[in-house]
């Protein structure tokens, strides 16, 4: 994919998971749970970098075939599904607490 629009970027960023403990102009959870942050968009030095991930074969590169993910998450357009190596932290965090600031794990 050529470098896309900033509309794209903004229209893909669109379908991330939004989440009652943050700002959602700057984070979003891919479909696997993992935290992204809108400004580290193909960021690859950042925990919270993203891109965009093709979820039909063979399908245009528009909002409505892009989802984003996590860098180092993956959707496999094969199977239908996404590969998940990375995941939201929660750990040692109570289930009625927000874990802030937003962190990840690998899985």
């Amino acid at each position: 994919m050529r470098s896309p629009s900033p509309e794209l970027v903004d229209a893909v960023w669109a379908h991330g998971r939004t989440m009652p403990e943050a700002d959602a102009a700057h984070w979003r959870q891919d479909a696997c749970g993992a935290w992204m942050r809108r400004e580290h968009f193909g960021r690859e030095d950042s925990e919270f970098g993203w891109k965009m991930e093709r979820v039909q074969p063979g399908g245009a590169d528009s909002a409505d075939n892009l989802r984003p993910f996590n860098l180092r998450n993956h959707y496999d357009v094969a199977n239908g599904r996404q590969q998940c190596r990375v995941t939201a932290d929660r750990s040692n965090v109570p289930a009625e607490k927000y874990a802030r600031p937003p962190r990840n794990r690998h899985l």
